[in-house]
């Protein structure tokens, strides 16, 4: 008798340690899990779960005995696996920033030439018989100087009348205005009724930053925002000049100031 009660315990031994080693292979597979993956491209995930394993109480006092004469599973188990991600755990680093590119030119002003460095301001040899402080305007060579005295001038290209519109004589500033607004004669409007009756004065205005009116007449020495038309016939008989050149001639001659046209 005593001999059969300890084989039983023995195999009973046996068993258990391979429902042991089961029962640990079961826990490993249910509660090690891959760890949460969070990407860029997707909000955090909600807190999963908390992984317990719930079973009904019994009276048994649990453990191994409880497992030999229950029923040997889990009852009610409440445990969800979450699903493995296998994207990885940082989302790509993105591309080196690009560095900035400025806008692109408008293609009106890509269609046009570039200004010609000739017609830079300069200070250049002058030996006509005009005094100091007079400006002389060359059409034909499309060149303004302003008299400095002592065989020198100041030279800026300037943009003159197209044929039909070209003119010579003398003048004198009688009035100097910035930003100017321009009303389109009604000669000018004739021949283009599409312009405007009326621009105040601004960048976008033809007549430009300064403008210097020569006499009784229509004619001014004035700015462009056209500066690809310096060096060319492109006027109704003004004179027009880069902002920049009109800016500084601007300030350097007065009302009054004797105007020279060859």
């Amino acid at each position: 008798m005593f001999k059969k009660l300890l084989a039983l315990l023995a195999g009973v031994s046996l068993a258990g340690l391979g429902v042991q080693q089961a029962f640990a292979r079961e826990l490993q597979a249910r509660f090690v899990t891959e760890p949460v993956v969070v990407y860029a491209d997707q909000s955090a995930p909600q807190p999963a779960e908390q992984r317990v394993a719930y079973a009904e109480r019994s009276n048994m006092g649990g453990g191994f005995i409880e497992f030999l004469f229950g029923d040997g599973q889990q009852q009610g188990s409440r445990y969800q696996q979450q699903p493995y991600d296998p994207r990885p755990l940082y989302a790509p680093q993105p591309q080196a920033m690009q560095p900035q590119l400025m806008p692109e030119q408008d293609a009106s002003e890509a269609a046009h030439p570039a200004f010609d460095p000739k017609f830079e301001k300069q200070l250049v040899d002058y030996h006509g018989k005009e005094a100091a402080g007079t400006i002389v305007i060359d059409t034909s060579s499309k060149f303004l100087y302003l008299v400095q005295g002592e065989g020198r001038a100041l030279r800026y290209g300037v943009g003159v009348g197209k044929p039909g519109f070209l003119w010579a004589g003398v003048k004198t500033i009688t009035a100097k205005k910035e930003w100017p607004d321009w009303t389109p004669p009604a000669e000018m409007l004739k021949r283009r009724p599409d312009l405007p009756r009326h621009m105040e004065g601004g960048p976008q205005n033809p007549l430009g930053a300064r403008a210097m009116y020569l006499g009784s007449s229509l004619y001014r020495i004035h700015g462009s925002n056209e500066p690809w038309t310096i060096g060319t016939n492109v006027s109704s008989g003004c004179i027009r000049m880069r902002n920049q050149d009109v800016i500084d001639l601007y300030g350097r001659v007065h009302v009054g100031a004797k105007v020279v046209v060859i």
